[in-house]
């Protein structure tokens, strides 16, 4: 299954989004970048993508670490996980953290994350004055054990 999201290039440098294989979840995002750019330990750095784009109505990008990059050199998306609405039209820029020890180097045309453009559902929150029990009531974090 697959559905169409146009791109537009913003710079001549900007690389079209890439599967790494026919099974990939996650489209690489490349750096768009004229130089390297150097991520001290433990900062965080905005890497450009060169690229907007037009995601469907209902849908989502969601950015994701690239596990290499992540094992390797310890760099990952400062937030986790970056979303990316439909509506949005700006240029989509990946939020670095160096994770390691040691400085790290971005080079251009290097991939940097992976976007999965995914659907999703939203909620209507209703206001109520009880909620239905479960086992697990409010017990909060490690409620349910570790093993």
């Amino acid at each position: 299954m697959s559905v169409e999201v146009r791109i537009k290039k913003l710079n001549e440098k900007a690389t079209v989004p890439t599967y790494g294989s026919p099974f990939s979840a996650g489209a690489d995002l490349y750096a768009s970048e004229e130089a390297p750019v150097k991520i001290e330990p433990g900062k965080t750095v905005l890497i450009h993508t060169g690229l907007s784009f037009e995601i469907p109505e209902g849908y989502a990008g969601l950015i994701y670490a690239r596990s290499g990059l992540a094992t390797k050199k310890g760099l990952a998306p400062a937030n986790k996980v970056g979303v990316i609405d439909s509506d949005y039209r700006g240029e989509v820029m990946v939020s670095l953290y160096n994770q390691s020890g040691e400085t790290q180097t971005v080079e251009p045309g290097e991939r940097l994350a992976q976007m999965v453009i995914t659907p999703f559902l939203k909620a209507d929150f209703i206001c109520s004055e009880e909620l239905s029990d479960t086992v697990r009531g409010s017990g909060g974090f490690g409620s349910t054990g570790t093993k």
